[in-house]
């Protein structure tokens, strides 16, 4: 652990994030909290790395890769509005233009695009969770994974079932 108790009261920083797991004690955040700071915790700072894992995972699992359903008729779809944009503008792109404008999503824009949506609503619930309740971003952030978790095990109907 980087932050405790014996460097906490030095820290003047206003925003923390922590990008490594479990680097502040938790008599340190405490500090650190009642000092002014505003700390991001690991659970969700780091969630990228997990999110795209299960992304890769996901896709093993159906044998496809991103895009592969969609790609080409994301294409056709684009090159048909482009033209029908062209007739009524009366102006023609360039054949380098219409292929930037066309070009469908590779498979790493599509994971880029999965983990961008996925942490900013990840994002949204902490802080909304944190202000509707009045803790913290990392109690907030364990308070929406135990009741995901629970919604899960609920929707599923193992929740009281005994192994």
């Amino acid at each position: 652990r980087q932050i405790g108790m014996r460097n906490a009261h030095k820290i003047r920083a206003k925003l923390i994030g922590e990008a490594a797991n479990g680097p502040v004690t938790p008599a340190a955040d405490e500090v650190l909290r009642n000092n002014g700071a505003v700390i991001i915790p690991d659970l969700l700072l780091n969630a990228g790395g997990v999110c795209v894992s299960y992304f890769e995972w996901a896709k093993n699992l159906s044998h496809l890769r991103f895009g592969r359903m969609n790609k080409r008729w994301d294409e056709r779809s684009k090159e048909q509005l482009l033209s029908l944009v062209e007739g009524n503008a009366g102006h023609p792109l360039t054949e380098v233009e219409r292929r930037q404008l066309i070009h469908g999503a590779e498979e790493h824009e599509l994971v880029y695009s999965g983990l961008e949506d996925t942490m900013i609503v990840a994002c949204n619930e902490t802080r909304q969770t944190a202000n509707a309740k009045n803790i913290d971003y990392r109690t907030a952030a364990l308070a929406n994974s135990i009741n995901k978790i629970a919604a899960s095990l609920a929707g599923s109907g193992s929740i009281f079932t005994h192994a």
